[in-house]
């Protein structure tokens, strides 16, 4: 009886589970680590995650896979602000420090004002396995 009872509640939280998703409008997702990247964040059109490196080390992987994967519009390391098009994909890398050890690497791709969330993630899984290495 209680087995019976255990399962229909499984059973009703897995439908409601993507219900609330959709209804909640903005959707954050905690993506598990892919090998030594560690976690991050995934939004309609952002990917964010944290590192325990110095700023300038993330700061040049950014801006050499940058160069590689596309054309970079603006640099501004003081700010530690990069657009660059990838392919046709509107870019905006964000490198903010948020104290000695930690540096905070956030992707943003848009292309016509729709979020491209798959380039995202390519260009912040190449820019974290590059500092890592």
């Amino acid at each position: 009886m209680k087995l019976q009872k255990l399962r229909k509640t499984i059973f009703l939280q897995i439908l409601i589970l993507p219900l609330l998703l959709s209804l909640s409008g903005c959707i954050y997702l905690v993506v598990g680590g892919i090998g030594a990247l560690g976690g991050y964040v995934v939004s309609p059109d952002t990917v964010e995650g944290i590192t325990e490196n110095e700023r300038e080390i993330v700061w040049d992987a950014a801006v050499e896979i940058s160069a590689i994967m596309g054309t970079i519009q603006e640099r501004q390391e003081d700010s530690g602000i990069i657009i660059v098009d990838v392919g046709g994909v509107d870019v905006t890398i964000t490198v903010v420090a948020l104290g000695q050890s930690a540096v905070k690497l956030r992707i943003k791709a848009r292309k016509a004002f729709l979020p491209k969330i798959s380039t995202a993630q390519e260009v912040f899984v190449k820019i974290m396995s590059e500092v890592n290495e």
